[in-house]
């Protein structure tokens, strides 16, 4: 379930933080938001987005990058998680705020609950940075198998910069080698997730693909190399990854 990945201490609604420096809020930023809905009101989301709101987003500068739903139940029906791309932090607290004022969006977010509220608690979001080895990801012909895979990794202090240089120099091309294509990599924005947790994208053929691909990953001679050589001085992970799978919408850049 996404509260296990995604706790209440890492998630944030979309403002500045007294912990975000001024160069951070200058920057280009990507925004992960989460939206849980009432039960039975998941494809009123859905409709709402493809019709409406992906439009209203580009009116007010923010660009659509993916939409996903989770594979697993419960949330497979009252779960809808995306990204989008901001060119700044001031310039995404601009645009939701011309969105929010918008007269288009505030009738058909009045149109689509005449029938009961949409959502069931307020959207979560949490704002992010590309990692310097994030790929310019190119979507390919998928089908109703294709499956993606977010993953989330907390490192113990100090040890971020070594998952990166793992992931920068080795496990990249590892997950090449292994049918597991790279989406995105990012950082949280805020601290102390931005000094110690990556979050990734990554792309399978199938669910059966994606465990015979970890499986052969993870037997894979050159990465129980790398694994223990990038730890010679202290463990990286203090806790384990954690993963959830999800199906890209009908409507989604990323397929």
């Amino acid at each position: 379930m996404l509260s296990h990945i995604f706790p209440s201490g890492l998630f944030t609604v979309a403002a500045v933080s007294m912990f975000v420096l001024p160069s951070e809020i200058a920057a280009e930023v990507y925004e992960l938001r989460t939206y849980t809905t009432n039960e039975g009101k998941l494809d009123n989301l859905n409709n709402r987005f493809r019709d409406h709101t992906i439009h209203l987003f580009d009116k007010h500068g923010m660009e659509s990058v993916g939409y996903w739903v989770p594979t697993a139940e419960p949330a497979s029906q009252n779960t809808l998680i995306y990204v989008l791309k901001h060119a700044s932090r001031d310039a995404a607290t601009a645009s939701w705020n011309a969105f929010a004022a918008d007269p288009e969006w505030r009738k058909i977010a009045k149109d689509s609950q005449v029938d009961g509220r949409i959502l069931a608690k307020a959207p979560t979001s949490l704002f992010m940075t590309a990692a310097d080895y994030s790929p310019v990801f190119k979507s390919a012909a998928s089908d109703a198998h294709t499956v993606f895979e977010l993953r989330v990794y907390r490192t113990h202090q100090n040890k971020l910069q070594n998952l990166d240089a793992r992931f920068r120099d080795h496990t990249i091309s590892l997950f090449n080698r292994h049918r597991m294509q790279s989406v995105a990599y990012w950082h949280p924005v805020e601290k102390p997730e931005s000094s110690d947790t990556l979050i990734y994208i990554i792309r399978h053929a199938s669910r059966d693909t994606a465990t015979a691909s970890w499986k052969a990953f993870l037997a894979d001679e050159e990465w129980k190399k790398v694994a223990k050589q990038s730890q010679l001085d202290g463990t990286i992970l203090r806790e384990p990854p954690e993963s959830t799978f999800i199906k890209a919408t009908d409507y989604s850049a990323i397929q």
